[in-house]
């Protein structure tokens, strides 16, 4: 068989590390005998960095087109399908789902963390949508729950980044160490009170512990303002890294020793770099993540109101905490690769 065209739908070119790591783990999995076309949010920058063929996700024109010309759709992971934020995000990929299979595209929902789903409208969309699918895989066990509930068949594993290949960064081991990285993203949980008591707690670890810190910003629209404020507060070394490959994103994680992080793809990067991650949960994915790997950290709506409280409590893991074992690394990383044999065999 000769090659056949694939389009990539995600949340692709907006700037998010997560998304992009995302796609990067996608397109190391895709079989060789698929060509795929990303829809992005940056088509120009996307086809840069990775090579491949893109369009506009935002040009209704670009985007039939491309599934005109296209034999496969493949949902590429993440949160697509919530409606927390807003009810676009399920409309938008389950629309682009629904096209896809009118046209007799192979579909496939490929690492896909489902929900939460609040609307009727919403979880009727995304029934629909995962029961037309050729192939499904999740991530987790929340959505896997959910589509047992619905009846559909589907296969879990970790998230595909753990299988993720991470690339050295420039200038990182020049920085003094020891070395925790630190990331921190805009959200309605993160009060101005309790990003002021977070970043008094980082300051007094710092001077108890002399480390270097790195300020990690995800997304530079919810993260950077974040990053720069705790910044102008340190006293001692620190470097900003706004790191726009995936793969250098995760390399980073590796020259670290510890890793405080919100995002869930920075304490997934940090967890399979043999970092030890603290996890401060805005969002029940992080939460159930702490769960699985067995995390210390806080919900932060739980987060101590004492800032001494806070730093202690992060010595402590610091001076006596544990990062994943490289067995148990290895597990992750190789059940992670079970989304690339769906590919495999649904392709």
């Amino acid at each position: 068989m000769g090659q056949r065209r694939a389009v990539l739908c995600g949340y692709y070119g907006k700037g998010n590390g997560g998304d992009e790591a995302l796609l990067a783990s996608l397109l190391q999995m895709l079989p060789k005998s698929v060509t795929p076309l990303v829809l992005s949010g940056n088509p120009s920058q996307t086809h840069k960095r990775y090579g491949v063929q893109t369009c506009d996700r935002t040009s209704a024109f670009q985007v039939v087109q491309s599934l005109r010309q296209s034999d496969i759709f493949i949902w590429g992971g993440g949160s697509l399908i919530q409606d927390i934020t807003s009810a676009a995000s399920p409309v938008y990929y389950g629309g682009l789902m629904g096209l896809a299979q009118n046209l007799g595209s192979k579909t496939i929902a490929w690492a896909q963390g489902i929900g939460p789903l609040k609307r009727p409208l919403t979880r009727w969309i995304a029934r629909q949508s995962f029961a037309n699918c050729t192939a499904v895989s999740v991530r987790d066990q929340g959505s896997a729950a959910i589509l047992a509930n619905w009846q559909i068949p589907f296969i879990i594993a970790p998230d595909p980044v753990w299988a993720l290949d991470s690339a050295p960064v420039n200038g990182l081991w020049d920085l003094p160490a020891p070395r925790v990285a630190i990331n921190l993203r805009s959200h309605p949980t993160l009060t101005p009170e309790r990003l002021a008591n977070l970043t008094r707690a980082i300051v007094h670890f710092q001077k108890a512990t002399q480390t270097c810190i790195l300020l990690v910003p995800f997304q530079a629209s919810q993260d950077l303002s974040i990053a720069k404020s705790i910044q102008s507060q340190l006293t001692g070394p620190n470097q900003i890294f706004h790191l726009e490959d995936p793969r250098e994103l995760k390399g980073l994680f590796r020259g670290v020793e510890m890793a405080i992080g919100m995002r869930y793809h920075s304490l997934i990067m940090a967890a399979a770099e043999e970092c030890r991650c603290f996890a401060l949960s805005y969002d029940p994915k992080v939460s159930h993540l702490m769960a699985e790997l067995n995390l210390p950290g806080w919900d932060l709506t739980q987060l101590p109101n004492d800032p001494n409280a806070i730093a202690h409590t992060w010595l402590e893991y610091y001076a006596n905490g544990s990062p994943l074992t490289r067995d148990q690394i290895q597990s992750f990383v190789d059940r992670a690769l079970i989304h690339r044999e769906l590919l495999a065999e649904a392709l």
